[in-house]
């Protein structure tokens, strides 16, 4: 769905050519694989996770666009909440009670910041500024949803108002100890309870389509974020599982089964999925500007095709010096933060452009990986990798290399999709268990480590240090 920029900072995305282009490729898909919709044992439902609307519960009618996850509108609330003594005391509150009882639960508290990515800080930011939606709120006529809620909104005619657990968790809104939307977060934020959709399990029968969309009632048997769904048609069922996705952001996932690990900086606690009494959570880390800089690039014709970047990095020794600072994305936070490139000279070409990009895609990922090993206590097991930038044989190479671990790349790089369907097809009984899933899995490539990760370490301190210094130009 193309984004709407209507002002600075501003990320939308329009709700009806959303619905209208949801409903389009679903057809599309049926259709080419050559079957109707009366052969449809279930549908299943892969969304983006912080993106969100809110609409008017009797009528049904927005109050505004999707504001998208990369939207940053908050920025002003985000710095003043930040700098606020509130939250200063509610640090040290926490601190004292994680100290006393040794419970996760007080520990991500105790150290909680805001950031403009947050859903949180954006639906606070509705409440203040859109008097149609707070006027609701007060009359319990208000409805928050995710894009899955809202699709199986629209797929019921209204018949269904729900989320499920991966979606829930992923809103930072949600509480994953407890299982339900945290009520001392929204008095925070001035943001009502009210508003929440019931949380469901992942795979799980949710209702049918209303049979005037495609013809016939279709089964809803499965609402799942992408990153979890992906993790899921990677088939990381098992505690130390790990999934890398590459598309417009990267997502590391690691499977920590039954336990759900609070932890400092980069990496929070996500619900992965949530079926019958099974609850598996996860850790994840996330960065910012993968496929978007890659996109960037071929937008202003820096190459003509994705698919021979991997060659042009692959056809000269190294970068000549030439560095690639992300930050495409503007930030609320650091609003002096945007993508450069250090190191240029007369002799650099768009080979060291190219292979600029890829090594900072790699070396991103190295940092990442190094903060998950030393904060989840966990063993790591299988790295399995998707996404678009997954069929990057040079990223997937420096990054094996860089980690000193092997990576599994599957012949389908879309890994969201197998995943809601593998959940759906669990639900409808198409599929009895995990073992058959993990029969169906198709390795296309597995890339080992070749050179020592040492041989990358002066690029590497070189970027380091180039990312030193960019946000203070």
């Amino acid at each position: 769905v193309e984004s709407l920029y209507p002002r600075p900072g501003w990320v939308e995305l329009d709700p009806e050519v959303l619905w209208s282009q949801f409903i389009g490729v679903i057809k599309e898909a049926v259709q080419a694989a050559g079957l109707h919709m009366r052969q449809i044992a279930g549908l299943g439902i892969s969304t983006q996770r912080g993106t969100f609307i809110t609409w008017h519960k009797k009528t049904g009618k927005p109050f505004h666009n999707f504001i998208s996850w990369q939207d940053v509108r908050s920025a002003e609330l985000v710095n003043s909440w930040n700098k606020s003594l509130l939250l200063k005391v509610i640090h040290v509150i926490f601190t004292v009670l994680h100290f006393l009882t040794g419970n996760d639960r007080y520990l991500a508290p105790s150290f909680l910041t805001f950031s403009t990515h947050q859903t949180s800080m954006k639906l606070s930011w509705v409440f203040k500024n859109i008097h149609e939606a707070e006027e609701a709120a007060k009359k319990n006529n208000c409805c928050f949803g995710t894009v899955d809620t809202w699709l199986l909104y629209r797929l019921t005619k209204g018949s269904v108002y729900a989320t499920d657990y991966s979606n829930a968790s992923s809103t930072g809104i949600f509480e994953p100890f407890t299982k339900c939307w945290n009520p001392t977060l929204c008095n925070l934020l001035s943001i009502p309870v009210s508003i929440y959709p019931p949380v469901k399990d992942t795979s799980f029968n949710f209702g049918s389509t209303d049979s005037e969309i495609f013809g016939v009632p279709i089964p809803i048997m499965a609402v799942v974020a992408d990153q979890q769904s992906a993790m899921f048609g990677e088939c990381c069922f098992h505690p130390g599982d790990v999934k890398l996705t590459m598309g417009t952001g990267g997502f590391w996932n690691v499977n920590t089964g039954e336990h759900l690990f609070a932890s400092r900086g980069s990496l929070y606690p996500l619900i992965g999925w949530k079926i019958g009494e099974e609850v598996v959570y996860l850790t994840e880390g996330s960065i910012s500007d993968i496929g978007t800089a890659i996109k960037w690039a071929l937008d202003i014709e820096i190459f003509t095709n994705v698919d021979e970047t991997a060659e042009m990095a692959q056809s000269i020794a190294d970068s000549q010096g030439v560095y690639f600072i992300p930050g495409l994305q503007v930030s609320g936070d650091e609003p002096c933060l945007c993508a450069s490139f250090i190191g240029l000279k007369p002799s650099t070409n768009r080979n060291h452009l190219v292979r600029a990009i890829l090594e900072s895609i790699a070396f991103r990922n190295k940092l990442l990986y190094d903060i998950i090993v030393k904060k989840v206590h966990i063993p790591l097991r299988t790295i399995r990798a998707d996404g678009g930038v997954s069929n990057n044989s040079f990223v997937m190479q420096m990054t094996s290399d860089l980690i000193n671990k092997k990576i599994e790349k599957p012949a389908n790089a879309d890994m969201s999709s197998l995943g809601a369907a593998f959940l759906a097809g669990l639900a409808s009984g198409f599929w009895t268990d995990k073992k058959q899933l993990k029969k169906l899995r198709q390795i296309e490539a597995v890339f080992e480590p070749q050179k020592d990760s040492e041989e990358y370490r002066p690029a590497m301190d070189a970027w380091l240090q180039a990312m030193k210094y960019s946000p203070h130009w």
